[in-house]
Order: C-alpha cells, then sequence, then structure tokens
C-alpha cells in the first residue's frame, strides 16, 4: 500500500504514523503536527478559530464562548484536502479542545468532490484506548504487527520504570496542573503515568476528563510536588504566565512551592499528546519525583525546576 496517501488531523496520530514507518504516506497535516521535524514540511489543513496567543484566562473564555454556541475552535480546510486527494484521514473524538475533532472532518469531506477517503478516529481517554489507537492506525496502514510491536516496546518501558519506581518506600503526592487560569488539574491518562512514575496523583482521574481546581482545593491537598503542564503550551510559555500563580497569596504556603519541588514541563510535545513520547513523558516525571533514581537525560530541555516563590 505505498500509493496510499494519509492525512493526520491530530499530532499524536502523526507521530504514531512515523513510528510505525509510514512517513513516507503523509500528505497533508493539522496546524499542530510539527514532531518529528521532518513532517513541517507538509501542506497544512487545519487553523485554530481563537487566539492562542493570548493568556490563558483570555483562551480559556474564547474556548467557552465558542463551545456554548457549538462553534468548533478549528477549522479545516477542505481545499486543501480535496489537493492531496487522501485515502485516509486520521482524527479524534476525545476532545473538543485539543484536537480537530470527527465533526469538524465529517464537515468538510462534505464539501469534497474528487476524494472519499476512509476516517479513522481515536478515542484516546487512558492508556489502554491509547494502545487501541495505535493499533487502529496500524491496521488502517495494513501494518498491524507493526501497531501489536509498537505498543509492546512502549508497555515494556513503562514497565522497567514502574518496577524501579516500585522499590521507593516514600511516593510524593503530586498536584499536575493542565491550565493556570483558571486552574484545571491533569486527567485522562496523565494519573497513570504520574503512578507509573513513583507519585500519588491528587486530582484528575484515570480515563476522565481533565477536571476544574480550586484554589482551596490544591491548599488542602498540599501537594509535595507541582507539575505544571498546560496543554499546548512549552516551558518558555509557561514561565510566562507563571505570575498567575506565584502573585496568589495562597501560592506561597504550598509544602511544594516552600521545598522547591515545583517543575515546569513541555506540556505541548509530551503530556497532552497521546502516542509515543508517552513514554518519554512518564520518564519526565521520574526525574522529577525521584532525582536520585532516575535520570534520563530531559531536565532543562523538557522540563526544568521552577525558580518562581
Amino acid at each position: 500500500m505505498l500509493s496510499q496517501r494519509v492525512v493526520s488531523l491530530i499530532s499524536s496520530a502523526t507521530e504514531t504514523v512515523v513510528a510505525l514507518g509510514c512517513e513516507d504516506r503523509l500528505v497533508a497535516r493539522s496546524h499542530e503536527c510539527d514532531f518529528p521535524p521532518s513532517v513541517r514540511r507538509l501542506p497544512v489543513c487545519t487553523a485554530p478559530r481563537i487566539d492562542i496567543h493570548a493568556g490563558s484566562a483570555e483562551i480559556d473564555r474564547q474556548v467557552k464562548s465558542m463551545l456554548a454556541d457549538a462553534v468548533s475552535i478549528y477549522s479545516v480546510d477542505a481545499g486543501v484536502l480535496d489537493r492531496v486527494r487522501p485515502d485516509l484521514i486520521i482524527t479524534q473524538t476525545q476532545c473538543e479542545v485539543c484536537a480537530v475533532s470527527l465533526r469538524d472532518v465529517e464537515q468538510a469531506m462534505c464539501r469534497l468532490v474528487g476524494s472519499q477517503p476512509r476516517i479513522v478516529s481515536v478515542e484516546p481517554n487512558a492508556l489502554a484506548d491509547i494502545w487501541t489507537g495505535i493499533r487502529q492506525i496500524a491496521a488502517a496502514l495494513d501494518v498491524a504487527n507493526r501497531g501489536d510491536e509498537l505498543v509492546a516496546q512502549m508497555q515494556a518501558r513503562l514497565a522497567a520504570i514502574q518496577n524501579r519506581a516500585g522499590q521507593i518506600a516514600q511516593r510524593p503526592r503530586v498536584a499536575c496542573i493542565e491550565w493556570i487560569e483558571p486552574l484545571m488539574a491533569a486527567g485522562n491518562w496523565v494519573p497513570e503515568l504520574v503512578e507509573i512514575a513513583g507519585g500519588v496523583n491528587l486530582f484528575g482521574q484515570a480515563g476522565k476528563h481533565s477536571p476544574w481546581m480550586t484554589w482551596e482545593q490544591l491548599v488542602s491537598a498540599d501537594p509535595d510536588v507541582i507539575v505544571v503542564m498546560p496543554c499546548g503550551w512549552d516551558i518558555t510559555r509557561s514561565r510566562d504566565e507563571m505570575h498567575l500563580l506565584s502573585n496568589r497569596a495562597e501560592w506561597r504556603s504550598l509544602r511544594a512551592v516552600q521545598t522547591s519541588r515545583v517543575a515546569l514541563t513541555d506540556g505541548n510535545q509530551f503530556f497532552n499528546r497521546p502516542g509515543p513520547r508517552l513514554v518519554e513523558s512518564a520518564e519526565i516525571l521520574a526525574e522529577i519525583f525521584h532525582p536520585d533514581l532516575f535520570d534520563f537525560g530531559h531536565r532543562e530541555s523538557e522540563w526544568t525546576p521552577c525558580e518562581v516563590r
């Protein structure tokens, strides 16, 4: 099936297609698909309808406003899709905010005239769903065996981290912050990654959407470690917004702040992408939680201690 033409509208799926050895089949991507760097050569067929450069509070307001009006926060360029004539389009149904949805693709498909592609939609809510999604994509690419191999490799690497972390008697209590203003905790697969890396997850449930969190809840839990991983933001962008946390009196009272156990991570490239690099996400957490036991070389490039007090 070397002639198969694939469009990926979700960054994690793009990474999965590449990890399965099928990058040569990609003919277009979403505006968020940027890894590996070689995929940036592909034409872009989606765009955000919100100001992605706004502050966290303003982005939250725009997203809620558009979703309340049943308007997608992303647009799909049917003209690009028609031009690249895909045989397969990969999208997702997990989150209307995280990436282009199945509804967006179906609406664009109604305007297509020259192509009748198959649509594969993954729904990654927890780690088990991610394994299923990888196998779905592999089957659609007619490389099912490679899908099984990729899942087995990822599971083996995660198991090695979990087994090593299991030797530790003291597991830190962890709060993972997925959005800064207003506060949101990380859900879905992140609680599982926290446990694998040797932490005790305080907020958010495995397989459930990320929940809003109040300052009262954060202060009451008083975590040992706080990991900041805003969806779609890199370390620099997150650091720019940290004043929204550090300017509050409650922030300075937190144990994690007083003991300098607050970490900024690249939430865009790692934790919020349910694909092959979730293993690296677990490695990052393991380094943050247990620096004496784990060193995968991610510090400073993929995460950094936060000095804001």
